[in-house]
């Protein structure tokens, strides 16, 4: 199934691009939101979460209701390209939305740790900071699980590799973990219509998806 991406696009419209181009996806002449369609990859799995308060609830109330943008994490992941890079990606996107309006209310941000063992509640509380706190703009959740067994059914749903590296964090005794970042854009469905990887998750890229799923909305019946 091919999805029509704003990059994608992009490349159809521009034609192939030099090797410099090539590495940085957010220099690309974007098409306009809503003039172009993200396929229905697949729906976002179903499981029981914690929430950074620590109260429990289904992983579905933090996938539907908005467009909602969901990466898989954990809070002391050192790779410029991992974890970090999806925070940064997500703490500037919350800024430009919050600041409309017409987008405030409709969009929601989901950073879960696929390490329950060390990222608990207050934790990824901690990791969060304002961010998880404030209520005022752009909801921004931090979700965890209670073990390894209720975290198993939202990786394997989400297609989310996840193993123990041969070596430690310098200085820490927890495990270095491996994974291939993927961050994950959802329709208010509950469906995911895009997966970012590192290539491609630039602030205006993702921007420009979360705009054409608003548009989509409008239109729907």
């Amino acid at each position: 199934m091919v999805r029509w991406s704003a990059c994608a696009l992009a490349l159809i419209v521009l034609g192939p691009l030099a090797p410099a181009a090539t590495a940085a996806p957010a220099q690309f002449a974007l098409p306009a939101p809503g003039a172009y369609k993200l396929e229905r990859i697949l729906k976002a799995p179903e499981g029981i979460v914690l929430d950074s308060d620590g109260s429990r609830h289904r992983l579905s109330e933090f996938t539907t209701g908005k467009v909602t943008l969901f990466s898989l994490i954990y809070t002391y992941c050192t790779d410029a390209k991992g974890c970090p890079l999806a925070y940064e990606t997500l703490h500037s996107l919350k800024k430009t939305l919050g600041k409309d309006p017409r987008t405030r209310d409709k969009v929601r941000f989901v950073s879960m740790s696929f390490d329950p063992t060390y990222d608990t509640p207050p934790a990824m509380r901690s990791y969060g900071g304002l961010d998880a706190r404030e209520r005022g703009g752009v909801e921004w959740r931090f979700l965890t699980s209670r073990s390894s067994a209720e975290l198993a059914p939202v990786l394997d749903g989400f297609g989310q590799d996840v193993s123990v590296a041969a070596g430690r964090v310098p200085g820490q005794r927890v495990p270095t973990l491996s994974h291939l970042l993927k961050v994950y854009l959802i329709d208010s469905g509950g469906t995911v219509r895009e997966i970012y990887s590192t290539s491609f998750l630039q602030p205006g890229v993702v921007l420009n998806d979360i705009r054409t799923l608003l548009l989509e909305g409008q239109r729907a019946p």
